[in-house]
Parts: structure tokens; sequence; C-alpha cells
């Protein structure tokens, strides 16, 4: 039974997940996943009739979406350090611009959520106007960063391309020096891995768009939709944490 139990405790996934747990952004993924698939829960027993059980999915929704926007207090900042970051990078103008204008619109719309949390659990007080006010203005700014990021996805996914191409017409036929081969390999391997950390990231925000979208009523969609995309994002998100923390390669 000790054996077992060593066994089942010790595995290493479980230590896998403690290391995941234990980053704030691990555990943020994982509470946002069930938010948003409790939103669409919660639309799914509404639209059956069932207003008790979607009553219960709503509370969960509404107190992990607070949760989470404590346990984000100092986001802003970590986006301000990356805007100077980017600022003062040598990457592609382009591409360096809208990262910088992603990250301080994220820098924006995060302090815009911070002062929402702090009205919610009481710490200030504001006026119903004012509050609806600043909310509107948090959503305009995530969905400004979401856009932003839209655009550099696209630029560096056409970037990378067109240097995927370069290197397969600079492979040489006939015989070829081991040394060069295996060099343009690695690079060819480093830029197929950054291609498809640039899909994946292209659509996570294809599918997060429509949810501040959403909410300054931009578009017209139930939360059903609302629920099932910020679902998937949040699992994308999930994977790629984890791939982060464990030091595991994607395929």
């Amino acid at each position: 039974m000790t054996t077992l139990a060593s066994q089942v405790v010790l595995h290493p996934y479980v230590s896998q997940s403690l290391k995941y747990g234990g980053t704030n952004l691990g555990r943020d993924k994982l509470y946002r996943t069930v938010q948003y698939f409790s939103r669409f829960l919660a639309w799914y027993l509404l639209s059956r009739g069932d207003k008790a059980q979607a009553a219960r999915w709503t509370a969960l929704k509404n107190h992990l979406a607070l949760g989470r926007k404590l346990m984000r207090l100092g986001k802003p900042v970590e986006h301000l350090q990356a805007a100077l970051r980017a600022a003062q990078s040598a990457s592609e103008v382009s591409e360096q611009l809208t990262t910088i204008a992603r990250q301080l619109a994220y820098f924006g719309y995060l302090s815009y959520d911070a002062i929402i949390w702090a009205n919610s659990a009481k710490f200030i007080t504001l006026k119903p106007a004012t509050s609806q006010r600043v909310t509107k203005i948090s959503n305009r700014l995530w969905l400004s960063g979401i856009l932003f990021s839209i655009v550099h996805g696209l630029l560096k996914a056409g970037r990378l391309a067109q240097e995927a191409k370069k290197l397969r017409a600079s492979e040489t036929w006939g015989v070829k020096d081991l040394g060069d081969e295996a060099q343009r390999e690695a690079k060819q391997l480093a830029i197929e891995r950054l291609r498809a950390d640039t899909r994946s990231q292209f659509i996570i925000d294809i599918l997060d768009i429509w949810i501040p979208a959403t909410n300054l009523g931009l578009v017209n969609v139930n939360d059903g939709i609302v629920g099932l995309a910020g679902t998937i994002s949040s699992i994308m998100g999930i994977r790629n944490q984890w791939v982060a923390v464990n030091g595991i390669k994607k395929n």
C-alpha cells in the first residue's frame, strides 16, 4: 500500500503538475479555463431552462473572474517592462512597434482592471457611471492589445516564411559540408518552432478577441460562443505554459 501511494504521489506527472501550479501564470490559465467553461455551461443550462444550476455556474464564473483580477495586480508593471525591453531591442521596426503598442495596451488594460477589482472588493467606491466608464476603457485597451498582437503575428509570420524560403533556397546539392549542413538544419528547426509558436498565439488571439468585442457590444454573440472561445484559448495557454515550465520540447 505504501509503495502504491509513493508511486502515485511521487509520479513525475504529479511533480510536473505541482511545478506548473507553483507559477502564478499557470494557476491563472487553469482558473481562466474553468471561468470560461462555467460561462459556457451556465449559458447551456439557462437555454434548457435550468435556472438554478445555471446560477451556480454563473456565481463560480464571477468569483473566478474577480479572483483572477486580484492575482494580476502586479502584471501591469511586467507589461511596461516588456514594452521598454522591446523599445531597446534591435528587431524589425514594424514588429518592434506592434510589440510596444501591444504591451502598452495590456499595461493600460490591467491597470484599469485593478481599479475594477478595487471597486468590486469595496476597497474604493466608484459611482455606477464611473464604474461603467472604467470597465469600457479596460475592454477597449484589451481589444487594442489583441489587435496589435494579431498584426504583430501576421508580420512575424511573413518574415519567418521568407527566412524559411531563403534557407531552403540556400540548400546545396551534391557533396555537402557536414558542419554547414548541421548549422542549416538547426536554423531551419529554430525557424519552424518560431513559426509554430506564432501560429499558436495567432489562434489564441483570434479566439480571445471575441471576449472584449462582445463586452463592448461590437459583435452580437451569445455567452455560449464566448465561453467556448475562452475555454479553447485557455487550454492552449495551459499547454504553452506547461511546456515552458517543465522544459518539454514541442513537436
